[in-house]
C-alpha cells in the first residue's frame, strides 16, 4: 500500500545515532526516506561502545580511536580502584567522525540527507505535513509531506512535545564535556590512554559523576548533573586541574540534555513514534546511550516498517515494548542505584569500595560488552546481592 501524494513514506527528525540508524534500515528496507539534522552538531557525549555494537550494527573497526582495557573508580576520598577488562574491551569513537559516518551510510542505503531545522508539523488526512528550514547559503522554509515521522531529535525532543503527551516530563541531566589533546609529556599516571576515569565526587557533581575518557590522542573530559544551579564549566575545569590536563589544547566544548528515563509512550497513535534521547533511552547510572539509541533506532525502523506495510497503528507500540523486554530490567535497576548510591559522599565512598569485588568486576563488564544480563554464574549474582546488602546496612567498611 503506497501513496503516491506523499513525498516520503517517512522522515527521520535527528541524524544522530538512532535516527541515522533507523533512516538506513528503512531505506534498505525499500521505502522513500528524508532524513533531516540540524546542522550537523556534535553532542557531548564519552563515547564509549560495547564491543558487540560493531557486529550487530556492522560498525567497521577503523572508527574506534581507542580499546579501553580498564576503568579507574575515583571516591570522594581520592581512593580508586581498578576495574580491568579481562579478554575483551569498551571501545571508544569520536562523535564528530562517528555520527557522520551513520548519516553516510543512511545517505547510501538511499535516504535524503538533509541540513535543516524542524519547526512543526500538521495531519493533513493520513499524512503528516512537516514544516522545517533549511540551514544552507540561502536559508528557506519547506514543507514535505509523509506516511509518517520518527523522532529522534534528542532528550527536549520537538516532535516528541508536539504530538506525545507529557513528553516534556522526561527527566534529565545536563551533560558537558571537553574535547582535549592529550600531550606527549602527560603525567601517565593521572592519565592513561587505555583507561576510563570515572569520577564519583560530590565536588565534581552532587548527583553524577565526572570523567575522562580517551579518545587516542585526544580526551573527553566531562561532568553531568541535574541541579540547575551547578556550573559543569567549573567542574571540568577543576577536574582538568586534578589530572594534570589544564593547559591542554581544548578542540572543542558542547553541552547538552541527556534524558535518565525511558518515556512510557513513544508513539502518538496514528504515524509517529520516537527514538533514541527522543524515548529516553540513555541508562541510568552510567549515561551510557550510543548503543542504546542505535538498538531504539533499529526497533522504532521494524515497527515503522511493519507501520507502512499494514498500516495498522497499534504496531508501533512494538518498538517500546521490545526495547524493554531486553533492557527495562537493566534500566530499573541502574535507575534504583542512581538514586540511591549517588545521593551522598558517604555512600558514593562504599559503591566505589563496592567496585573491588571480583563478583561486581566480572559481572559489570560481562553485561556491558554483551548487553545481555549474565544468568551462566547464580552464586556470583547471589554474593554481590548480599554484599550490596551489606554495604546498604553499613555491614561492610567502606
Amino acid at each position: 500500500m503506497t501513496l503516491t501524494t506523499a513525498d516520503y513514506d517517512t522522515i527521520v527528525v535527528g541524524g544522530g545515532p538512532s535516527g541515522a540508524t533507523a533512516a538506513h534500515d528503512l531505506a534498505r528496507q525499500g521505502h522513500n526516506v528524508l532524513l533531516l539534522e540540524r546542522g550537523f552538531r556534535i553532542k557531548p557525549c564519552g563515547g564509549a561502545i560495547p564491543p558487540c555494537l560493531l557486529e550487530e550494527f556492522d560498525i567497521p573497526e577503523h572508527l574506534l580511536k581507542a580499546r579501553i582495557r580498564s576503568a579507574r573508580m575515583v571516591s570522594p576520598r581520592g581512593d580508586s580502584v581498578d576495574m580491568p577488562i579481562d579478554g575483551t574491551f569498551v571501545g571508544m569513537v569520536d562523535r564528530d567522525e562517528f555520527d557522520p559516518w551513520l548519516r553516510d551510510r543512511a545517505d547510501r542505503a538511499g535516504a535524503d540527507v538533509v541540513a535543516g531545522v524542524f519547526k512543526s508539523l500538521r495531519y493533513e488526512g493520513d499524512l503528516v505535513a512537516m514544516t522545517y528550514q533549511t540551514k544552507d547559503d540561502n536559508p528557506r522554509t519547506e514543507t514535505v509531506t509523509a506516511r509518517s515521522v520518527i523522532g529522534a531529535d534528542g532528550a527536549r525532543s520537538a516532535v516528541a512535545r508536539a504530538t506525545i503527551p507529557d513528553a516534556e516530563k522526561t527527566p534529565w541531566v545536563l551533560a558537558y564535556h571537553e574535547i582535549i589533546e592529550v600531550p606527549a609529556d602527560q603525567n601517565w599516571d593521572a592519565y592513561d590512554p587505555d583507561r576510563c576515569d570515572v569520577w564519583y565526587q560530590g565536588r565534581l557533581s552532587p548527583d553524577f559523576y565526572a570523567w575522562v575518557f580517551p579518545h587516542g590522542q585526544n580526551a573527553s573530559i566531562g561532568v553531568g548533573s541535574a541541579h540547575k544551579d551547578f556550573s559543569a564549566k567549573a567542574s571540568v575545569a577543576a577536574l582538568r586541574e586534578d589530572v594534570g590536563l589544564t593547559e591542554a589544547t581544548t578542540k572543542r566544548k558542547e553541552g547538552a540534555p541527556i534524558p535518565m528515563k525511558p518515556m512510557k509512550r513513544w508513539d502518538d497513535g496514528r504515524a509517529v513514534l520516537v527514538s533514541g534521547d527522543a524515548a529516553g533511552v540513555v541508562a541510568p547510572a552510567s549515561g551510557e546511550g550510543i548503543y542504546y539509541a542505535m538498538l531504539c533506532g533499529r526497533l522504532a525502523a521494524d515497527a515503522m516498517h511493519a507501520f507502512l506495510e499494514t498500516g495498522d497503528v497499534a504496531v508501533l507500540k512494538q518498538a517500546r515494548k521490545r526495547f524493554m523486554k531486553l533492557h527495562g530490567k537493566v534500566f530499573w535497576a541502574l535507575g534504583l542505584l542512581q538514586r540511591f548510591w549517588y545521593g551522598t559522599d558517604k555512600r558514593r565512598e562504599k559503591f566505589v569500595a563496592m567496585c573491588r569485588d571480583p563478583d561486581v568486576q566480572t559481572l559489570t563488564w560481562q553485561s556491558y560488552t554483551t548487553k545481555k544480563l549474565v544468568r551462566r554464574r547464580p552464586f556470583a549474582h547471589i554474593r554481590v546481592f548480599f554484599k550490596d546488602v551489606a554495604q546498604l546496612l553499613g555491614l561492610a567498611r567502606a
